[in-house]
């Protein structure tokens, strides 16, 4: 198993312990845990994402810091967009849809107000960072 795995597998583990409150880099940002479907393996994923909510909404950036590709997690909202969620110590159902222009534009900005490393991620990269909302189905 990769590091990266591990490091995500800690973070849960903290998220759940402390009702979704977790320290280290993270100590002060808003963190949903997504419950998605592989694109390709069919299994449960679950990542850790910073997120923002506009609307009654959640919001979350694909960054991948940056990266030239989209992360892993991505590809499988795309493939499943009806997943399940966890925030704070409440478990959901959401539907996401993919930020549209000028929507993705102005839902990053509001990131970056808050979380201006997302700024940089921007700059690192020369794709377009996809924007994701997800919407809580009842």
């Amino acid at each position: 198993m990769s590091d990266f795995n591990e490091w995500n597998k800690a973070i849960i583990k903290e998220f759940r312990e402390n009702g979704g409150k977790v320290g280290g880099q993270f100590e002060n940002s808003d963190l949903i845990l997504l419950h998605t479907i592989g694109a390709k393996s069919g299994l449960e994923r679950i990542n850790p994402v910073a997120y923002f909510t506009d609307n009654g909404n959640y919001v979350v950036i694909a960054s991948k810091a940056g990266a030239p590709d989209n992360p892993d997690w991505y590809y499988n909202i795309v493939a499943h967009p009806q997943f399940e969620v966890e925030v704070g110590t409440e478990q959901f159902q959401v539907q996401a849809t993919i930020a549209e222009e000028p929507d993705r534009t102005e839902l990053y900005a509001k990131m970056v107000a808050k979380s201006p490393g997302f700024g940089e991620y921007q700059q690192k990269t020369e794709r377009v960072i996809p924007v994701v909302v997800l919407s809580r189905l009842s």
